[in-house]
C-alpha cells in the first residue's frame, strides 16, 4: 500500500500503539531517555520489540485492515544517541536494523487484505512535551538528514515525524525526508488547549508547515494528547482540517506535565477512546490511520477498531 492510498482509498488503517509506555511498564524494560532504539543490540531487547510488533500485525490481519508500523527510532538522532555513549556509525547502523526487524515483521504477517506499511519514526531533538530551544529550519534539515537518510536507505516506506512541537523542526523534516526520497508524515502533539507547546496553535502549524513545502506532507497526524485535547479545535468547516489524515492519541487525559510526573501508567479506557475515535471519525471522515500513543496497547486499538469498522465513510 502506498502512502497516498493510505489517505486516499484506504476506509480505516490501523497503526501501533505507545512503544515506550508498552515496553517500560508491561515489559519492565528501563528505556534511558525513553529510547527504545538500543534495544536492537541485545537478543533479549530484539525478542521485546518483535513481541510488540506482531501483536498489531496479528490484530491487523485479524481485522482485515491495513496497517502502519513505526520503527522504534523515535529517540534514535544525534544528540540522544550521543547520550547513550553511542558513535553515528552505531546511530546509522540500529536505524537500519529497526527497519529490517519491522520490515521482517511486516513480510511474515501481510496480507492481500492487510498491506504493512513500514514507517521510519524521528522524533523531535528536544523533548516531545515542551518546544525547547527553537531550530532554524535549515538546522533541522541538517541535524535529521542522517536519520532521514539512513531509514530510506534501509527500505522505509516513508517518513514519519511524530510529536512535533513547532513548525520549523516540522518544516527541516520535510525537507530532509525530500532530499532522503521518501514521502513524510509530519504529527504535530499538542497541550490540553490543542496548541503546540510552542504556542503555536494546531491550525496555524499545519498551514504554516504547508505553506513552506508546497503541500508536499503526504497528512498530517496528532499525537501524544487525548482526543479531549485537540478534537475541540478540529472544525469540520476549516480547510486546514482536511489535512488532518491520522490521530495518534494518549489514553489518559492528562497534561504532558502531569505524565511527566506520573509513576503509575494512566491506560484510560479503551472502549471510551474507541468511541471518541469513532465521533472523530463521524466529523472527520479523512482521518483513516488509527494508532495510539502514550498508554496505549494492542488492546486500544482493537477497541478502536471495533468502534471505527462501524462508521460509514
Amino acid at each position: 500500500m502506498t502512502t497516498q492510498r493510505l489517505i486516499h482509498d484506504a476506509d480505516l488503517v490501523l497503526a501501533d500503539g505507545g512503544i515506550e509506555t508498552t515496553l517500560l511498564f508491561d515489559e519492565g524494560i528501563d528505556l534511558v531517555d525513553f529510547a527504545a532504539f538500543p534495544l536492537l543490540d541485545t537478543v533479549e531487547g530484539r525478542a521485546a520489540l518483535v513481541r510488540y510488533f506482531e501483536r498489531y500485525a496479528a490484530l491487523a490481519v485479524a481485522e482485515g485492515v491495513g496497517l502502519v508500523l513505526e520503527t522504534p527510532t523515535w529517540r534514535a538522532s544525534s544528540d540522544w544517541a550521543a547520550r547513550q555513549g553511542m558513535s553515528t556509525d552505531d546511530l546509522i547502523r540500529l536505524n537500519r536494523d529497526a527497519v529490517a526487524l519491522v520490515r521482517d515483521v511486516a513480510e511474515r504477517y501481510a496480507t492481500s487484505a492487510t498491506p504493512i506499511v513500514v514507517s521510519g519514526c524521528i522524533g523531535p531533538r528536544g523533548d516531545g512535551y515542551v518546544a525547547g530551544a527553537a531550530m532554524t529550519v535549515e538546522e533541522a534539515r541538517s541535524y535529521h538528514g542522517l536519520q532521514a537518510r539512513a531509514l530510506a536507505e534501509a527500505g522505509a516506506d516513508l517518513i514519519s515525524a511524530i510529536t512535533m512541537t513547532n513548525v520549523a523542526e516540522a518544516i527541516g523534516i520535510v525537507e530532509a525526508a525530500r532530499e532522503a526520497g521518501r514521502p513524510v508524515v509530519i504529527a504535530f502533539t499538542v497541550e490540553t488547549d490543542g496548541v503546540l507547546p510552542s504556542g503555536v496553535p494546531l491550525g496555524e502549524a499545519v498551514e504554516a508547515v504547508d505553506a513552506a513545502t508546497g503541500g508536499e506532507v503526504a497528512y498530517f497526524m496528532v499525537n501524544c494528547a487525548h482526543p479531549d485535547h485537540f478534537g475541540p479545535v478540529l472544525d469540520p468547516g476549516a480547510e486546514w482540517v482536511q489535512r488532518i489524515g491520522g490521530i495518534r492519541a494518549n489514553a489518559s487525559r492528562q497534561s504532558h506535565a502531569e505524565l511527566d510526573e506520573a509513576e503509575v501508567l494512566d491506560r484510560g479506557d479503551p472502549v471510551e477512546l474507541g468511541a471518541l475515535y469513532r465521533g472523530l471519525r463521524e466529523d472527520h471522515p479523512q482521518i483513516r490511520v488509527l494508532g495510539g500513543c502514550c498508554g496505549t496497547d494492542h488492546h486500544h486499538l482493537a477497541a478502536i477498531s471495533t468502534a471505527c469498522r462501524r462508521v460509514a465513510v
